[in-house]
C-alpha cells in the first residue's frame, strides 16, 4: 500500500523533519500529529497518507484502524534553477530543491492463537 507525491516544492531536508515525526506510527496517530505540526510540509504529507489509506481500503480492503506507517522515504528530486540580480551586473544562482515522497502503509498482523491441544 504506496502513495507517492512527485515534484514537492520544498526542499527534502525540511521536508524529511516531519516525515521523520511520523515514521512507525499508527495512521490516526500521524495525521494528529500533522495536523499540529507548524510546517509548510505537514499538510502535503497529510494528503499523502490519506490518499495511501485510500489506496489501501480500496486495493486490499483492510480497516484504517490496523494501518500504520511503516516506512516514509524523501528523495532528491529536479533542482529548478533561477538567477538573483546583485550589484554590479552580477548574477548570483538561485536553486529550488524539489522532493519526491513515498508512504508505505502496512496492516498490524494480528495475533496467531493456536488452539489447545483437547485432552
Amino acid at each position: 500500500m504506496k502513495a507517492f507525491l512527485k515534484n514537492h516544492h520544498q526542499s527534502p531536508r525540511k521536508t524529511r523533519l516531519v516525515a521523520d515525526l511520523i515514521k512507525g506510527k499508527p495512521v490516526a496517530r500521524a495525521l494528529a500529529e500533522l495536523d499540529l505540526t507548524i510546517k509548510k510540509s505537514s499538510a502535503p504529507l497529510a494528503k499523502l497518507i490519506k490518499s495511501a489509506v485510500a489506496n489501501a481500503k480500496h486495493n486490499d480492503q483492510v480497516r484504517e484502524e490496523d494501518l500504520y506507517i511503516k516506512n516514509i522515504t524523501v528523495d532528491k528530486g529536479n533542482v529548478v534553477k533561477r538567477f538573483q540580480p546583485r550589484a554590479r551586473g552580477r548574477a548570483f544562482p538561485i536553486r529550488h530543491r524539489l522532493s519526491h515522497i513515498e508512504v508505505v502503509l502496512e496492516a498490524k498482523a494480528k495475533p496467531v492463537v493456536s488452539a489447545k491441544p483437547a485432552k
